[in-house]
């Protein structure tokens, strides 16, 4: 399992500056609670699924899982 950002730049820069704005919450959501930190809840629970492979909510980052 890996966890890697999303290789198209522009989208990084996007949500990045969407981050500085929002004091590190998630700049897809509408609530700023404890939950929706970057990196949020969501996607650290999705994360810890050993079957999950793909984008958080935002498209930040991506989890790939290793195949041997």
């Amino acid at each position: 399992m890996s966890v890697r950002l999303n290789e198209n730049p522009e989208i990084v820069k996007q949500i990045r500056d969407g981050l500085k704005q929002t004091g590190g919450y998630c700049p897809c959501r509408l609530s700023r609670t404890p939950e929706t930190k970057c990196m949020c809840k969501e996607f650290r629970e999705q994360i810890a699924d050993p079957n999950f492979e793909g984008y958080c909510h935002c498209l930040l980052y991506y989890k790939s899982l290793d195949k041997e």
